[in-house]
Parts: C-alpha cells; structure tokens; sequence
C-alpha cells in the first residue's frame, strides 16, 4: 500500500501532510470548495439575504395593498358614475316626455289660440259687412227719400197754383179748427 501512497503523493494528488499547496484536481476539490463557499455564504448571507427578501415581501404587500385600495376607489368611483348616468338618464327621460307633452300642448293651444282669432276675424268680417250694408241700404233711402221730396215738391210746385193754393190753406185751417172744437 505505501506504493499506492506514494504513488498519489508523486502525482500531486495529496499534499504533504505539513505543507500547504493548491490541489489541482478539479473533481476533488470542487466539491469540497463549493460546500465551503456555500456554507460560508449561507452563515454570512443569511441575514442580508433574509432582509433583502424581508424588504421585497414587504414591497410586494404595500403595492397588492395599494393595488386593492386603488381597485375599491375605482369601484367606488365606477358605481358613482353609474348611479349618476342613472340619474342623468332618468332626467333627460323626464325631460323628453315633459317636452314631447309641453310641444303637444303648446300645439294645442296654438290651434286653439289660432282657431279663436279665426273665429274673431270672421265675426269682424260679417260685421263690417252688415255695417256696410246698413250704411248702403241709409244711403239709397236718403237718395231716395230726397228724389221723392224734390219730385212730390217739384209735382206740387208745377200743379198748384194761387188759387189751389189757397183753398189748400183754408182747408187745412178748417180741419185745424175742427180738431180744436174735439178736444
């Protein structure tokens, strides 16, 4: 066995026990470095480590936290808006059926009012046309009346004479008289 020993000493595969060297042996050493580097990272990393992750759970929670308070606010918001289209809906509703009734009225009332000033006009027209034919109808008479004067004066003034005209004086004296003696 002491030849295996020395054989691996010779090789470098072992150093002396009182020496200190570098093994060159990757698949040895690797392992045994890595353990070490770890174990050293674990020891001394941990805390910084455990903060580090520590400091990014708490990250993570404040912005779910303010995530959710940012979704109950737009919730919030979101059905405000609703109610307040539900209102604005129901009111432009009630103005449009308060408008189509107040057009339908103000309709009424305009064939109304139009109706009253047609029924007025055509009252105005049949008195002025009765006014005209009153005053058409005074005025033939007049003519009339006046032609029938001059032609009766003119009838008279041409038949009487002194002599009538005086026996019709005398008459109407007499028949005056008589009526003095009724009474």
């Amino acid at each position: 066995m002491k030849n295996i020993t020395d054989s691996f000493l010779s090789l470098g595969y072992w150093s002396s026990a009182g020496s200190f060297g570098f093994n060159t042996d990757i698949l040895a050493t690797n392992p045994i470095n890595l353990s070490v580097v770890l174990g050293v990272l674990i020891f001394f990393g941990k805390g910084v480590l455990s903060d580090l992750l520590d400091n990014r759970k708490q990250r993570i929670l404040k912005t779910i936290r303010n995530s959710e308070e940012l979704r109950e606010g737009a919730i919030e918001q979101l059905e405000k808006a609703r109610a307040r289209l539900r209102r604005v809906e129901m009111e432009a509703d009630r103005f449009r059926v308060n408008g189509y009734s107040e057009i339908e009225r103000e309709k009424w009332n305009l064939i109304n009012s139009i109706y009253t000033t047609l029924e007025q006009l055509e009252n105005y027209k049949n008195e002025t046309i009765l006014f005209e034919q009153q005053r058409s109808i005074n005025q033939v008479r007049q003519r009339v009346f006046q032609q029938a004067l001059q032609g009766a004066l003119g009838t008279l003034n041409s038949c009487l004479n002194n002599e009538l005209h005086f026996r019709t004086i005398s008459a109407n004296i007499g028949m005056f008289g008589a009526m003095k003696e009724i009474k």
